[in-house]
């Protein structure tokens, strides 16, 4: 099976890093997480979870250091619960098969006095859980993990401080830290900040006292504990219990008190502990500003929990209010020879230092110890199985330490991320990591991609073709947070429009590390780059912030080298400012988050494709998704759907006029000869050449150009993709050789198996949905070159939320009492709070007009705004379109009001659902209602006479605002692709 196979390569990828953890025999050692394979490749590779773990405890000088063991399926769990001890289970809320709740249940059925924790993904999960909140008392805790690992090591301490705190204080008089919250939210934002400011402040501390090995081991072990209360009474108990061993609180204002949220809990609280103890220092936190004043009164510190910069506010009073060696060659009689401190000196030295040290030390076994203490459990292991008795002398005991060092390193690294070193630079299986911290969204997608295609059985069949990810090194959001907090640039939009951020950003440097390695990188790398925004929540489950962002796409071809890494840079800084855009504060607003959440990583792509003339672009690009919202005839939505384009994805992604197939049935088409004709691709975006370096503060599209197919005709590389319509035998005919209008239907590659396009896109959607456990969509780029041919994976994005379906049933739809009845609608659920439609009049409506329109339903959608109220958003056309003609201009920000937004066609106006843009990822991933009405073809319907008959509430130039005289129900069946709204 395909989940068998996909285990299999996980489980070998991960090996070297879990066998470390078998060391740990202390306090939780062994942790059960349960999580799809996506989101366990995620957290070994992007976020190193394991390696963060250990580095943590290493700081500690503790050997306490938990392992954890994945699995993906009720199986997999009993298999693993009957077979080993676990201090607690993780669940994350996408799971295989079961819900996390029924998995609980059966965990507690095996191991009644297991605790299990609930990890969601982000925010939005939360009111998910907010609204069956019956269900999650068998859980321990419910946390948040906004892709933050720090989740984890904060899940890990405040279990274990919640089991040692007693003990602990007793005998140490550890001191004890009390957050009072009951937000699953903010206090999955508090503790990891909590437990990583502790331990920053106690090494430093240790610094700075200059302690010897006892003592310091003393210090890190009497590091504060956390606890946490999510009520009044829960509070007071843990006050009453530690409190002469209390160091500070931290409590919100609004939470629990005898079972009932109570406004001001947190001030009943301050009141108490102030009076009894007025030495404790005591943070009080609020949305609410008018408590700032009584904090002030009682000698208490106050924070907003709605400020932008809340976790620096909070660090702040943290830091105001609380204060292995080298490997020693030596000669025969233990004379030092040299030092080596990393692994590579050692390398380096061992090829040199004489045969007499090599025996010296392969006759104590250091060799072995010391690499086993730097983690290199593999190479240690090989090494402490053979005796010095084994070699024939020295030399062969240098050449085999050597191998086997190359040997298993090449095999670790073989598709994954390592940090930057030119060595590298030629291998086109690795991922560079030019700065630390978190890969982002688009990142973390590609990582997990490029570990998938190491596994070249998986595409038997597909012979001569290198399917691979472009070569990738990604700058992790480490350095973005140290470039923002150098300049002290967190809340700069307050002060500032966009393009005054944009030049101040521009002003500033990178660090002088990261600039080092990019000179290095671009004296290497000379062919076109894609700089590539990668967001924490880009591409994520709720929130897809796709198209948010700036991505640039820059020739790379100056002669001088300064140029070319000043151009680099810019692009890396213009991606860092593109957060406080007013397009990107607009989303932030929408969806609830703070700016302030936000990290960003850059990926750094080099651009598949191929030079002609001063154009560079590949021969293919586009999306395929493994679930087709639309389909038609005899496909199924999991047969999927591909939109392609000849040139640069742009095109694809802007919503432009794309052929549509079915990589599972690619010989059939899916639309007519006539409507292919009048849908047919143009023009196409290529890179241009000519220009060098452009000052990319001026837009994305500066180093564009666009170029009609009709001219790239004479290039010679669009026979296998443009056919021609013959109108006599109303036939498409694959070629050039024919004379009449021409279409980019790539009918070679589809119809005659030129190239096995379809065959690695069916494939690749297969084995990624199976990984993630969702539907998913891939950006790709493809090079036809006959020496060389190749498909590249750009991106990886999850389509929808893994829930459960709502269900319709057809024979109780009563049409008469419908306002609007479609078989194409996106979306789940029940929404029963809408009482305002605003619906662009047919009547009105002028395809040369949309410009206009776009900036009348902005207006509009703040009038809404303003309000509090979510409206229905009715359009002919294309929501969200870059071509004006195809329907009607708007950003995403600019009607992010509407609840249920909806497209439809008229007698004269026809156009194709926006599938494939960023504009449609955005609002489906918000579970935004997008339903497309296609009047002509005899089902689906809007009741026009309905909405003419109520008495506008507000008309504008091309807009009809309706109040209706109750809310009306909106029906989503996710699965039937029903929609409807009654009356």
């Amino acid at each position: 099976m395909l989940q068998d196979e996909l285990k299999s390569i996980f489980k070998k990828y991960k090996s070297d890093n879990e066998i470390y953890h078998d060391l740990a025999q202390y306090h939780v050692r062994e942790i059960l997480l349960v999580t799809s394979l996506y989101d366990a490749f995620i957290l070994e590779e992007e976020e190193k979870l394991n390696e963060k773990i250990f580095g943590e405890y290493f700081g500690l000088e503790l050997s306490n250091v938990p392992r954890i063991t994945n699995a993906s399926d009720e199986t997999e769990i009993e298999n693993l619960l009957k077979q080993k001890y676990f201090d607690f289970v993780i669940i994350t809320l996408r799971t295989q098969n079961l819900s996390p709740f029924e998995l609980a249940s059966k965990i507690k059925n095996l191991k009644p006095e297991l605790p299990v924790f609930l990890l969601l993904y982000d925010n939005s999960d939360i009111e998910l859980v907010n609204q069956i909140r019956d269900k999650i008392d068998i859980f321990e805790k419910v946390f948040v993990w906004n892709r933050d690992t720090k989740i984890f090591l904060a899940i890990i301490k405040y279990f274990e401080d919640l089991k040692n705190c007693e003990n602990d204080t007793k005998v140490g008089l550890v001191r004890v830290i009390l957050l009072v919250e009951n937000s699953i939210r903010y206090y999955s934002r508090y503790l990891p900040l909590l437990y990583t400011e502790i331990i920053k402040q106690t090494q430093r501390l240790i610094t700075r006292d200059n302690l010897d090995g006892v003592k310091k081991i003393l210090r890190m072990r009497a590091s504060p504990k956390v606890l946490l209360a999510t009520n009044y009474e829960e509070a007071v108990e843990l006050y009453e219990k530690f409190r002469n061993t209390m160091l500070c609180v931290i409590s919100d204002v609004k939470f629990p008190y005898e079972g009932k949220i109570n406004e001001e809990a947190g001030i009943k609280l301050l009141h108490k502990i102030k009076s009894e103890d007025s030495n404790i220092p005591f943070l009080l936190q609020s949305s609410e500003s008018t408590y700032a004043e009584t904090a002030v009164l009682h000698d208490a510190t106050f924070i907003n929990k709605n400020s932008e910069t809340l976790s620096d506010d909070l660090r702040d009073f943290i830091l105001e209010n609380l204060g292995f060696g080298d490997f020693i060659f030596r000669d025969r009689i233990g004379k030092t020879i040299a030092h080596a401190s990393s692994i590579d000196e050692f390398k380096r030295l061992l090829k040199k230092v004489p045969a007499e040290s090599v025996l010296y030390h392969g006759s104590r076994n250091h060799f072995s110890a010391w690499l086993m203490a730097r983690g290199e459990i593999q190479i240690a292991e090989h090494l402490e199985e053979l005796k010095i008795t084994d070699f024939p002398g020295a030399d062969a005991i240098r050449d085999y330490i050597i191998r086997v060092t190359k040997n298993i390193e090449t095999t670790v690294s073989r598709g994954g991320v390592v940090d930057f070193s030119p060595k590298f630079l030629d291998d086109d299986n690795l991922i560079l990591r030019l700065a630390p911290g978190s890969f982002g969204g688009k990142g973390r997608g590609i990582a997990f991609i490029n570990t998938l295609l190491q596994a070249k059985e998986m595409f038997k069949g597909i012979e001569n073709v290198s399917i691979k990810i472009p070569k990738t090194a990604i700058i992790g959001a480490e350095e973005y947070e140290n470039f923002i907090n150098k300049y002290d640039l967190y809340g700069i939009h307050l002060e500032h429009n966009y393009e005054e951020v944009k030049q101040i950003f521009l002003s500033k440097d990178l660090s002088e590390e990261l600039v080092s390695k990019l000179r290095v990188y671009l004296d290497k790398v000379t062919s076109p780059l894609a700089v590539r925004s990668s967001g924490l929540f880009e591409d994520s489950i709720s929130e897809s912030f796709s198209g948010i962002y700036q991505t640039f796409l820059i020739p790379n071809n100056h002669d001088n080298l300064n140029e070319r890494l000043n151009n680099l840079t810019d692009a890396i800084k213009l991606v860092y400012a593109s957060i406080y855009s007013k397009h990107a504060r607009s989303y932030f607003e929408a969806i609830n988050y703070k700016i302030d959440d936000e990290r960003m990583a850059v990926v750094l792509q080099e651009i598949a494709g191929k030079k002609y003339d001063n154009i560079f672009f590949p021969h293919i690009s586009g999306v395929a998704q493994s679930h087709n919202f639309y389909p038609i005839a005899r496909f199924k939505p999991e047969d999927g759907i591909c939109i392609a384009a000849v040139g640069l994805g742009k095109y694809v992604i802007d919503g432009e006029k794309a052929f549509r197939f079915c990589p599972k049935f690619p010989k059939i088409d899916i639309v007519s000869p006539e409507t292919q004709i009048k849908d047919t691709q143009s023009f196409f975006y290529a890179i241009d050449m000519q220009r060098g370096i452009s000052n990319l503060i001026q837009g994305e599209d500066i180093t564009l150009r666009k170029v009609q197919i009709a001219d790239a005709e004479n290039l010679g590389i669009l026979d296998d993709v443009i056919s021609v319509y013959d109108p006599q035998d109303n036939k498409v005919k694959a070629g050039l050789n024919y004379k009449g209008p021409r279409i980019v239907n790539f009918a070679g590659i589809l119809k005659y198996d030129l190239f096995p396009f379809a065959k690695i896109l069916s494939r690749l959607l297969e084995i990624i949905e199976s990984s993630m456990g969702l539907p998913v969509e891939i950006e790709f780029a493809v090079n036809l070159d006959e020496d060389n041919p190749g498909f590249y994976i750009l991106q990886l994005k999850p389509l929808i939320r893994n829930s459960e379906f709502f269900s319709i049933n057809e024979d109780k739809i009563n049409k008469e009492n419908l306002i609007l009845y479609t078989e194409c609608g996106m979306g789940n659920g029940k929404i029963e709070n809408i009482s305002d439609i605003i619906y662009a009049d047919p009547k009105k409506f002028n395809a040369a007009h949309t410009q206009q329109m776009a900036i009348e339903a902005e207006m509009l959608n703040e009038k809404m705004k303003s309000l509090k109220r979510k409206y229905i958003l009715i359009g002919p056309g294309r929501w969200g379109t870059r071509d004006r003609w195809l329907g009607i201009p708007v950003q995403w920000t600019q009607i992010s009001n509407a609840r249920i937004i909806v497209e439809t066609d008229l007698d004269d106006f026809k156009v194709d659902a926006s599938l494939g843009s960023h504009f449609f990822h955005n609002i489906t991933s918000m579970n935004i209602g997008y339903f497309t009405v296609r009047q002509s073809n005899g089902s689906d319907f809007i009741n026009w006479e309905y909405l003419n008959s109520i008495k506008p509430a507000n008309k504008s130039e091309h807009y009809i605002h309706l109040e209706l005289p109750k809310p009306v129900n909106i029906l989503m069946d996710g699965k039937k692709s029903i929609s409807l709204i009654e009356k």
